[in-house]
């Protein structure tokens, strides 16, 4: 139980910015709870945001609302993903050959084409957030946007190799297996039986993965931490505009 516990406070250390008062070691049996705890911790973010909006709806006209929302998300995130999503813009945008592309993606400057996709991930977060609060189908949907994302990055670290035999990615890929993506989907499978309305996110969700696996198996090979960020911001997006598409046009 206590590796548990540890496992699930690296995990909220690792993807957010909530403090976490406790010194959690890592081995083996934490960092695979850890990684179990990926979407559970997506959730927990979900739960942050959806208090927000509750909380300062009705003082807030909805284009300030979308704001304060988008702010605390990517302050809850730290912009852990938004600089891997920056990065690998840069790679892909470079043209270059795939040893180039991993040395751009070690670089700590931010190039033009990191700018650009940044610029366009955050205007289309906006504006699917602001259809989906004034459709109304917002309460529910962060929590689902959030939880599928992070288990993407699980299941993308499982499916594919890491490029280097160091690293964050590399070392948490070595204490994992397909039992533990297992875990972590279980959090995901617990609200989907309450909130079946969102059943259309798996498949939805699973064809996402594979497109972006097979995306980053192409053009680069493998994965790393930079490319699981991006995946996770990736999955945000594809999952707003899903449920945004499907309420407005299949529902509608």
């Amino acid at each position: 139980m206590k590796q548990l516990l540890y496992g699930f406070l690296l995990a909220i250390q690792f993807l957010t910015r909530l403090p976490v008062p406790v010194q959690c070691p890592w081995n083996r049996d934490t960092s695979r709870w850890a990684i179990r705890s990926y979407p559970l911790v997506g959730m927990i973010m979900a739960v942050f945001l959806m208090a927000i909006h509750l909380l300062l709806e009705p003082f807030l006209p909805l284009s300030m609302m979308v704001l304060v929302l988008l702010t605390a998300w990517v302050w809850l995130s730290g912009g852990l993903h938004l600089d891997g999503w920056m990065d690998v813009a840069d790679a892909v945008g470079s043209n270059r050959s795939l040893e180039k592309k991993w040395e751009i993606m070690k670089d700590p400057h931010v190039g033009s084409f990191g700018i650009i996709a940044l610029f366009f991930l955050l205007a289309w977060k906006c504006l699917l957030v602001y259809l989906l609060i004034d459709g109304g189908t917002l309460i529910y949907s962060f929590l689902f946007v959030l939880a599928f994302s992070r288990l993407g990055a699980v299941i993308l670290m499982l499916a594919l190799p890491t490029a280097k035999q160091h690293g964050l990615a590399w070392e948490w890929k070595m204490n994992i297996s397909w039992f533990d993506g297992l875990c972590a989907f279980l959090p995901i499978a617990i609200i989907l039986f309450w909130f079946n309305d969102f059943l259309f996110l798996l498949p939805a969700y699973i064809f996402f993965y594979i497109l972006f696996g097979a995306w980053m198996a192409y053009q680069f090979k493998g994965s790393n931490g930079d490319l699981l960020g991006a995946a996770i911001e990736g999955g945000e997006l594809w999952g707003l505009a899903i449920i945004w598409t499907y309420f407005s046009f299949v529902m509608g």
